[in-house]
């Protein structure tokens, strides 16, 4: 059996130093072999701080290039491991400047590949979003049949979303497996309404894309499987403030942490 995690770690680096204590409290009580990272900031490289913190000495990060985004700082993903990477790929998005991420590891005698990325911002519907699922899709596709995929991520799509619908198509949601659907939202945390900026800009993006001052919550993240395993536990992680204050959380988003195993043969 693996277990994996996603979770947007956010780029922001305002509390970071507060925040990154509750990110690593939470992800070392879930003893992760393998955990997808998005907004990973740069030239800090948050991603390095959280490998030795967590003991998870394998990373591959991939920095996102032109990014094209106003006012969003230089970031990227990545990947951390317990296990060494047999094999590192990494995919052009044609979008955003934005790549996915792949690696082939080794754990108890199972190859498995995993893959991570940070799909196309846009709230609501989009084509672009569409565009980079199905490069992703015919890029996991080169792979062997009897190969077990696991492919993490912020998709930035909420589940009714084409993009979403698309990527369904040839694999399985974790979670919605796991509990006969998504979970209720996995973004935003109370942690987006600290500060008047933040809380500002959630405003108004809500109301260009949804026309309304209520505020907006959906699921993003997702953990998608291959036909290959079994899921044996899929919950949200990362979803408690810090014990001083309510509005501390460590992201902006929850994470999804899964108990995979390999399917039997029929």
């Amino acid at each position: 059996m693996i277990k994996v995690i996603t979770i947007n770690i956010l780029f922001e680096l305002d509390e970071w130093e507060r925040r990154r204590e509750l990110l690593v409290e939470g992800l070392k009580a879930e003893k992760p072999d393998l955990i997808g990272l998005q907004e990973v900031q740069l030239p800090e490289d948050t991603s390095a701080w959280l490998a030795e913190r967590l003991e998870m000495p394998y990373v591959q990060l991939v920095p996102y290039q032109n990014n094209e985004i106003p006012g969003i700082p230089d970031y990227g993903a990545a990947m951390l491991s317990r296990y060494p990477f047999i094999q590192q790929d990494i995919l052009d998005l044609h979008s955003q400047g934005r790549f996915a991420q792949r690696v082939r590891v080794e754990i108890n005698g199972q190859s498995i590949t995993f893959c991570n990325g940070h799909y196309y911002w846009y709230p609501g519907e989009s084509p672009e979003r569409v565009k980079q699922i199905q490069r992703l899709r015919d890029w996991l596709g080169e792979l062997p049949p009897e190969m077990p995929i696991v492919a993490v991520g912020d998709f930035n799509g909420t589940p009714e979303t084409r993009a979403i619908a698309h990527m369904k198509e040839n694999y399985t949601s974790a979670y919605a497996s796991h509990w006969g659907k998504e979970p209720e939202y996995t973004c935003p945390t109370p942690l987006s309404r600290r500060g008047w900026r933040r809380w500002l800009r959630q405003i108004i993006l809500n109301w260009k894309a949804n026309k309304t001052l209520k505020p907006w919550r959906g699921t993003l993240d997702y953990i998608f499987i291959s036909s290959h395993w079994q899921v044996r536990d899929c919950r949200l992680i990362l979803t408690q403030p810090a014990p001083f204050d309510r509005t501390l959380y460590p992201s902006d988003h929850f994470g999804l942490v899964a108990d995979l195993a390999i399917a039997p043969e029929p």
